[in-house]
């Protein structure tokens, strides 16, 4: 007999994570809710710990969202053989038109809050198909799918309405010196890489550091993908820098970029760009 499905639940509102519990007994009496945790670094190390079958992420939560979370874990998952699939993920948002054609355009799922019986029913539904057909044998197969569906998610900006402003042709920056700091007016075209630190974000180019309090997902919007691929959650790199590209023993790709000595890592989310290198 096969062991019950188990579920792990990502939602910082607990009445809400208490009432999606309640319409799961109902809605799916075998499914065994493994835990409830109320941010996005919790859902991760819980979801590495205790490998569930389904995840429910909630899209907006303390620190990483629900979609940051779930490419955070992908990018963790164990796939050595015989692993363990990776998790069927179905997030949970506000009504959001943006967000609800996002999700259907990439054939993920989701539910609305505050959760409604007849479409948690659908869901479980469709899970349950998804569970009965999933093997190890197509785990890897599995994992590259929810890959592009959540670097679709996260990339096509779909989660939120707005005009891009116009791309930066300098970026206000400040440096420490030994008299306090400065500030300098940074040519977008002299910056090698950007990498989310704390609160800052460090601008870096062939021969110095600066911090700017813009936070990346806003600069993203300003940047040219075309010129500066994102290789990492935090990590944003000039193309045309990319010196070489190198793949360990475990498959995880690094690269390096000229005109600096440090290798940056390179996650499972951003690795079809080097695909063909």
């Amino acid at each position: 007999m096969n062991p019950p499905p188990t579920a792990l639940i990502a939602e910082d509102e607990p009445l809400l994570a208490q009432a999606l519990q309640a319409e799961l007994a109902l809605a799916w009496p075998e499914l065994r809710v493994l835990g409830v945790v109320g941010d996005g670094a919790s859902a991760v190390a819980q979801a590495l710990q205790h490998q569930p079958d389904v995840l429910f992420f909630d899209i907006r939560m303390p620190g990483q969202s629900g979609l940051e979370a779930a490419a955070a874990l992908a990018d963790a998952w164990p796939m050595e053989a015989g692993a363990k699939p990776f998790p069927a993920l179905v997030f949970a948002t506000a009504y959001d038109q943006y967000a609800c054609q996002a999700f259907e355009a990439q054939a993920v799922d989701y539910l609305l809050k505050p959760v409604q019986a007849a479409r948690l029913s659908r869901t479980v539904t469709r899970l349950r198909a998804a569970l009965a057909q999933r093997t190890s044998a197509d785990a890897q197969a599995r994992l590259e799918q929810t890959l592009g569906q959540l670097r679709g998610l996260l990339g096509g900006g779909a989660l939120s309405a707005g005009t891009a402003p116009a791309p930066l042709q300098v970026i206000q920056a400040s440096s420490s010196t030994a008299l306090g700091s400065s500030i300098r007016m940074v040519p977008v075209a002299e910056v090698v890489y950007f990498e989310a630190a704390d609160k800052y974000l460090r601008v870096l180019t062939a021969g110095h550091e600066y911090l700017i309090r813009t936070p990346l997902k806003e600069l993203l919007a300003q940047l040219d993908s075309q010129v500066f691929w994102q290789i990492h959650r935090g990590t944003v790199v000039r193309a045309t820098a990319i010196d070489t590209v190198t793949r360990d023993e475990s498959g995880k790709l690094s690269i390096s970029l000229r005109g600096r000595s440090e290798r940056l890592a390179v996650s499972r989310l951003y690795a079809q760009l080097f695909r063909a290198m």
